[in-house]
């Protein structure tokens, strides 16, 4: 399935989290956090402003970045979880 996002919005896929501590101790499904970084799949083609133009997004495809804790709205493609959220989520790009 081909998916495009509208507008100023991207499609993520969250980066898992790590299984165990750096002591060895294997972190169980139910205590892990949702992690806050993930890998951009999709962008739209860019935000329109007030006056009609459109303002290309600083994020593209491939891209690793970071976004708010409860950012995003989550969704299914083809069976592998995504996360759906307007570029103003996004908190910076990882170098």
């Amino acid at each position: 399935m081909n998916v495009r996002p509208l507008h100023d919005r991207v499609i993520v896929k969250r980066v898992e989290g790590e299984e165990k501590t750096k002591g060895g101790i294997i972190i169980p499904d139910t205590a892990k956090e949702k992690p806050i970084e993930g890998v951009v799949v999709a962008v739209g083609n860019g935000k329109i402003l007030e006056n009609g133009t459109k303002m290309p997004l600083e994020v593209k495809a491939g891209d690793r970045i970071l976004f708010g804790k409860y950012a995003g709205t989550e969704i299914k493609i083809e069976g592998e979880e995504h996360l759906i959220m307007r570029e103003d989520d996004i908190i910076a790009i990882v170098q």
